[in-house]
Protein backbone atom coordinates (compact mmCIF):
# COMPACT_ATOMS: atom_id res chain seq x y z
CA UNK A 1 0.00 0.00 0.00
CA UNK A 2 1.49 3.63 -0.78
CA UNK A 3 0.84 6.11 1.67
CA UNK A 4 1.27 9.81 0.10
CA UNK A 5 4.69 12.09 0.96
CA UNK A 6 6.20 8.87 2.14
CA UNK A 7 7.75 5.61 0.62
CA UNK A 8 7.30 3.67 4.25
CA UNK A 9 5.16 2.57 6.44
CA UNK A 10 4.20 5.37 8.83
CA UNK A 11 3.76 2.16 12.26
CA UNK A 12 6.89 0.88 10.53
CA UNK A 13 9.98 0.72 13.14
CA UNK A 14 10.67 4.23 13.53
CA UNK A 15 7.44 4.18 15.08
CA UNK A 16 5.36 4.38 18.74
CA UNK A 17 5.30 0.41 18.75
CA UNK A 18 8.72 0.15 16.71
CA UNK A 19 11.66 -1.84 17.31
CA UNK A 20 13.41 1.66 18.04
CA UNK A 21 10.53 3.51 18.92
CA UNK A 22 9.43 5.60 21.59
CA UNK A 23 6.42 3.66 23.26
CA UNK A 24 6.95 -0.12 23.95
CA UNK A 25 9.74 -0.93 21.76
CA UNK A 26 13.20 -2.64 22.74
CA UNK A 27 15.23 0.83 22.64
CA UNK A 28 12.23 2.88 23.50
CA UNK A 29 11.95 5.01 26.28
CA UNK A 30 8.60 3.26 27.24
CA UNK A 31 8.48 -0.59 29.26
CA UNK A 32 11.60 -1.91 27.05
CA UNK A 33 14.42 -3.87 27.72
CA UNK A 34 17.08 -0.50 27.68
CA UNK A 35 13.98 1.90 27.97
CA UNK A 36 14.92 3.00 31.26
CA UNK A 37 10.76 2.10 32.19
CA UNK A 38 10.86 0.36 35.74
CA UNK A 39 14.66 1.22 36.54
CA UNK A 40 17.66 -0.68 37.60
CA UNK A 41 17.22 -4.37 38.25
CA UNK A 42 18.91 -3.89 41.39
CA UNK A 43 21.56 -1.85 43.06
CA UNK A 44 24.77 -0.82 41.02
CA UNK A 45 27.66 -3.73 40.71
CA UNK A 46 30.44 -2.18 42.96
CA UNK A 47 33.05 -0.29 40.74
CA UNK A 48 36.39 -1.44 42.75
CA UNK A 49 37.91 2.02 42.41
CA UNK A 50 39.90 1.98 45.88
CA UNK A 51 41.61 -1.60 44.49
CA UNK A 52 41.85 0.43 41.33
CA UNK A 53 43.75 3.44 42.38
CA UNK A 54 45.82 1.16 45.41
CA UNK A 55 47.26 -1.14 42.87
CA UNK A 56 48.76 1.91 40.27
CA UNK A 57 49.80 4.07 43.13
CA UNK A 58 51.78 0.91 44.98
CA UNK A 59 52.08 -1.98 42.66
CA UNK A 60 51.69 -1.73 38.93
CA UNK A 61 50.99 1.61 36.69
CA UNK A 62 49.80 -0.01 33.87
CA UNK A 63 47.21 -2.24 34.97
CA UNK A 64 46.37 0.26 37.42
CA UNK A 65 45.50 2.56 34.81
CA UNK A 66 43.82 0.40 33.06
CA UNK A 67 41.97 -0.41 35.93
CA UNK A 68 40.51 2.63 36.83
CA UNK A 69 39.33 3.20 33.53
CA UNK A 70 37.17 0.50 33.97
CA UNK A 71 36.11 1.54 37.16
CA UNK A 72 35.45 5.01 35.99
CA UNK A 73 32.86 3.64 33.17
CA UNK A 74 30.99 1.16 35.91
CA UNK A 75 28.21 4.46 37.41
CA UNK A 76 28.06 5.55 33.86
CA UNK A 77 26.81 2.77 32.33
CA UNK A 78 24.92 1.83 34.95
CA UNK A 79 22.78 5.22 34.49
CA UNK A 80 22.36 4.42 30.84
CA UNK A 81 20.75 1.88 31.35
CA UNK A 82 23.73 -0.80 30.32
CA UNK A 83 23.52 -3.04 33.40
CA UNK A 84 25.50 -5.87 31.89
CA UNK A 85 28.27 -3.73 30.17
CA UNK A 86 28.48 -2.02 33.89
CA UNK A 87 28.84 -5.31 35.32
CA UNK A 88 31.48 -6.62 32.96
CA UNK A 89 33.41 -2.87 33.35
CA UNK A 90 32.99 -4.21 37.42
CA UNK A 91 34.53 -7.26 36.74
CA UNK A 92 37.53 -6.02 34.31
CA UNK A 93 38.13 -3.38 36.64
CA UNK A 94 38.19 -5.72 39.13
CA UNK A 95 40.42 -8.80 37.34
CA UNK A 96 42.93 -5.62 36.22
CA UNK A 97 43.55 -4.81 40.01
CA UNK A 98 44.21 -7.86 41.11
CA UNK A 99 46.90 -8.43 38.21
CA UNK A 100 48.48 -5.05 39.03
CA UNK A 101 48.84 -6.18 42.29
CA UNK A 102 50.19 -9.27 41.28
CA UNK A 103 52.87 -8.19 38.96
CA UNK A 104 53.61 -5.91 41.46
CA UNK A 105 54.21 -8.60 44.66
CA UNK A 106 56.44 -10.32 41.39
CA UNK A 107 58.57 -7.44 40.89
CA UNK A 108 59.34 -6.83 44.63
CA UNK A 109 60.24 -10.38 45.02
CA UNK A 110 62.20 -10.59 41.93
CA UNK A 111 64.19 -7.41 43.06
CA UNK A 112 64.90 -8.50 46.33
CA UNK A 113 66.13 -12.15 44.76
CA UNK A 114 68.11 -10.21 42.54
CA UNK A 115 69.63 -7.71 45.23
CA UNK A 116 70.81 -11.05 47.40
CA UNK A 117 72.04 -12.63 44.67
CA UNK A 118 74.06 -9.66 43.48
CA UNK A 119 75.27 -8.72 46.98
CA UNK A 120 75.81 -12.14 47.84
CA UNK A 121 78.16 -12.53 44.77
CA UNK A 122 79.92 -9.55 45.28
CA UNK A 123 80.86 -10.26 48.85
CA UNK A 124 82.25 -13.56 48.23
CA UNK A 125 84.39 -11.73 45.52
CA UNK A 126 86.11 -9.71 47.46
CA UNK A 127 84.72 -6.10 46.39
Amino acid sequence: MSYPNSGDNPYGDQGGFGAQGGGYGAQGGGFGAQGGGFGAPGPAPDNNMVWAILSTVLCCLPLGIVAIVKAANVNSLWAQGQYAAAQQASDDAKKFAMWGAIAGIVVVVLYVIFIFVIGGAASMSGY
